[in-house]
């Protein structure tokens, strides 16, 4: 006889209600600092060993991958934003200084030239350059159907992290360079530039957003893609900001308000794309 799961780990005695945060089976770091900031604020933190939802959880908000966030939120009633799943293929040419479509998978297997392929808003295609369309996940193993953003290859010498709040930088950091782990701040061109973007942009996205910027080879700027707040990690982001957008992008439905309504997710089925 096997003994059932152990009950949700609440991080902070709960005297009264208090807003929560739900976290998944296993933590990154990211989710870690998240999780003591918010209890930094007197917020209840609450971690679920499983993808189950105990019947008597309420919380308000979460911080995890789409798997988890797809299975948990309905039943909490936490609505998830993100950006469209071809926002980065509607962009002009002058924030993404490269090609880039949307298109089905079944479309993107007649491509015959080496692009970088990935799902828009989860991880069901693996982001990475395909020598062509041929070497893609066949119809046996991803839904042909599935959107994929099919791009020209770029290389990017740096990249950097924006945590997005009303059309604004609200925190940031740099994460790679060449390709590589490389901590550091925001830079002021990459803010520069993310001003430029949202100048006019910011209404292709909701409210509270990640978007991933970087320089190409010529030290021009350039988008990179956008991430669903609740789903990112921060690398050395301010936690506090960082922990501002991640409430707001996985927030009760009940304060869902018209303008982010668009950039509602929908839950999604395995294998299935946006």
């Amino acid at each position: 006889m096997t003994n059932p799961p152990p009950p949700p780990s609440a991080d902070e005695p709960r005297s009264e209600p208090a807003t929560t945060l739900v976290l998944p089976p296993r933590l990154t770091d990211s989710a870690r600092s998240l999780r003591d900031t918010a209890q930094a604020r007197g917020m209840r933190t609450v971690h679920l060993p499983t993808f189950e939802v105990p019947a008597d959880l309420q919380a308000q908000h979460l911080h995890a991958g789409p798997s988890f966030a797809d299975a948990v939120a309905d039943g909490l009633g936490i609505a998830l934003l993100e950006a469209p799943a071809d926002w980065l293929a509607t962009l002009p040419r002058e924030f993404t200084r490269r090609e880039i479509q949307a298109m089905p998978l079944a479309e993107a297997y007649d491509v015959r030239r080496p692009v970088f392929v990935k799902s828009p808003n989860d991880k069901g295609i693996t982001a990475r350059v395909y020598a062509d369309g041929s070497r893609l996940p066949g119809p046996d193993a991803v839904d042909p159907t599935t959107l994929v953003l099919v791009s020209e290859v770029t290389t990017f010498t740096g990249e950097f992290r924006l945590y997005l709040l009303d059309g604004r930088v609200h925190a940031g950091a740099r994460y790679a360079e060449h390709g590589r782990l490389s901590l550091g701040p925001l830079s002021p061109a990459a803010t520069a530039f993310a001003v430029d973007l949202l100048a006019g942009c910011a209404h292709t996205l909701p409210s509270a957003i990640v978007v991933d910027i970087g320089t190409v080879a010529d030290g021009g700027w350039a988008v990179i893609e956008a991430n669903a707040a609740w789903a990112s990690g921060r690398y050395t982001a301010d936690p506090d900001a960082a922990l501002d957008v991640v409430l707001r992008a996985a927030a009760p439905l009940s304060r869902l308000t018209s303008r982010d309504k668009p950039f509602m997710r929908r839950q999604h089925s395995p294998g299935a794309g946006h």
